[in-house]
């Protein structure tokens, strides 16, 4: 541990409230939208997809193409003791967010080389944290990296720093024990270039890499279309946004301040900009951040190499329980009483010389676990199954097919949920069979299900008379 350099951390992170330099006076003022021409976007760009996704398959044929998994979270919040990647949200497969994501990896892998003819792999580096290092390589190993191959997955982990008083002493979790908390998504770049990644990626010769968080359960892992889109646009640098829902939506938003790409946290808009509408009614600031990034191997490089010093420390005061070093009695704190200092992932976008911004429908590519079930609750497994669940049933629809209930009645086509208290049809397609709702007519072209209906590598399993 370098303690001079946690101290100018400190003596940095406090020199204003955020840590990022955004948070200043006038903040409103200097805001501004994501202009049309850097903006690629799913909806309103159609009859762009087929030559973007085109694109972006040639590219992972010949494998230039790598993933970069963020996955150094605890499932704290959900209340189990193991990575969010393990967590099983209760799909009929019980498949787990690791799971879904490896299989993606390999449908993408087998299109790009019926498109295109030839092997090709995608690497995928995943950054875990002290904490979730040994318990991701265990689960692995142990499924036997869900049908990849050994060498192409990479574990690396992510740096920690330790817990702060508000006067800048490091606080101890128990005698001899330093509280230590990882630091940040955005400690990325110092990961990569203490463990060589960037180093690793061109001797593979990878020159695009995907970087997403791990508690997506809809990511599309090295979305084609992304990616086609990026390199079509020869940017450096890239983010997926889906649109806010509403002005108070508790999600940071991509835009311009001062004339820089960055992402500007919700707590720090006011109402007014926040609930500002454009000529098509659409919210001005309406580009949601959801971790969701596109990088070039050079961008990366140059970031390790030149900018990643200059990145400030974000703080984040909290409840640290400590060792009360006169007494040696623990403290559970009532209030914050130090401070937790992270960096960020999107924290680079100032330094990208060509920036891109490629929107997405929600409903098809967004729905984050973060939180324990609970009634009326959000952003946990009931959602996160549901929202799967629900976009199956639209892929089965898309491709022809048709639910029945009980009597043999069709049931009507509604799949999106309207609220929180709809349930899905329940609807389950693997990964290996579709990657994002191709090829299904073979399946169920003028066919009818009852549900549940899962769709495999086996077959088609649903539910029969009498529910056997």
């Amino acid at each position: 541990m370098d303690v001079a350099e946690i101290n100018r951390f400190f003596r940095r992170a406090r020199g204003d409230g955020s840590g990022g330099g955004t948070a200043a006076a006038g903040l409103d003022a200097r805001m501004e939208p994501v202009p049309r021409d850097v903006l690629g976007s799913a909806s309103r760009d159609r009859a762009l997809l087929p030559r973007w996704e085109s694109r972006g398959l040639a590219e992972i044929a010949g494998s230039r193409v790598a993933v970069l998994l963020l996955a150094g979270g605890q499932g704290t919040r959900l209340g189990v003791p193991y990575p969010k990647g393990m967590c099983d949200v209760g799909l009929p497969s019980r498949k787990t967010l690791f799971h879904l994501q490896a299989q993606r990896l390999r449908r993408l892998q087998q299109l790009a080389e019926e498109q295109h003819g030839g092997p090709c792999r995608i690497p995928w580096y995943i950054m875990t944290s002290g904490r979730t290092m040994e318990s991701t390589k265990e689960f692995f190993l142990k499924h036997h990296y869900f049908g990849l191959e050994k060498e192409k997955v990479i574990f690396f982990q992510q740096g920690m720093l330790p817990a702060l008083g508000f006067d800048g002493k490091i606080l101890l979790e128990e005698k001899g024990k330093i509280a230590m908390a990882p630091d940040g998504n955005g400690g990325l770049y110092r990961a990569l270039g203490a463990y060589g990644i960037v180093d690793d990626m061109e001797r593979r010769g990878v020159q695009s890499v995907h970087v997403y968080c791990v508690d997506n359960i809809l990511v599309k892992v090295a979305d084609p279309r992304f990616i086609g889109f990026c390199l079509e646009k020869g940017a450096d640098c890239g983010a997926k946004v889906v649109e806010k829902t509403n002005p108070t939506e508790p999600v940071g938003v991509v835009c311009r301040v001062d004339g820089v790409y960055q992402v500007v946290e919700y707590s720090e808009i006011s109402l007014a900009t926040a609930q500002k509408r454009g000529p098509d009614g659409r919210l001005l600031f309406n580009a949601g951040n959801i971790a969701n990034h596109y990088f070039t191997t050079a961008f990366l490089k140059d970031v390790v190499n030149t900018y990643e010093p200059r990145l400030q420390h974000h703080v984040a005061e909290k409840k640290i329980p400590h060792v009360d070093i006169t007494t040696g009695q623990l403290i559970q704190p009532e209030k914050p009483n130090g401070i937790k200092m992270e960096k960020f992932v999107f924290d680079i976008f100032q330094f990208s010389k060509k920036f891109v911004v490629y929107e997405v429908l929600r409903e098809d590519e967004f729905s984050p676990l973060k939180n324990a079930d609970s009634q009326n609750g959000k952003d946990n497994p009931t959602t996160a199954r549901h929202a799967l669940m629900s976009l199956h049933h639209c892929w089965v629809l898309n491709a022809g097919g048709h639910f029945v209930d009980e009597n043999g009645t069709r049931i009507p086509a509604i799949p999106r949920l309207k609220d929180a208290n709809d349930l899905p049809i329940q609807c389950e397609i693997s990964p290996l069979v579709s990657y994002g709702g191709e090829g299904l007519e073979k399946y169920v072209k003028d066919q009818e299900f009852r549900a549940p209906l899962i769709i495999d590598e086996d077959g088609i399993h649903e539910l029969v008379k009498n529910g056997m």
